[in-house]
């Protein structure tokens, strides 16, 4: 049986193998920082706009229950808009 000869080194890689390594997991590290921090990001965006949706709804329950007048309705709609 033949053996076959290998062109590289067998075992730990060498020096150019471990800096490539390095750079992909290093690379890597950063792709994913960043995709989570834009996550985080966009999800604290989105939850004052979820806050404010939420209190117009209750607004509108509280005009159609008759709690509110259209003129309460609207100035309190406006306060929470900031109009």
């Amino acid at each position: 049986m033949l053996a076959r000869r290998g062109l590289g080194r067998v075992g730990r890689p060498g020096l150019l193998g471990t800096m490539a390594r390095t750079a992909v997991v290093a690379g890597t590290a950063t792709a994913v920082a960043g995709g989570v921090q834009r996550h985080q990001q966009s999800r604290q965006e989105d939850a004052p706009q979820a806050d404010q949706t939420a209190q117009l709804q209750q607004l509108a329950e509280m005009r159609s229950q008759g709690l509110l007048d259209e003129a309460e309705f609207a100035a309190a709609k406006a306060k929470l808009l900031g109009l």
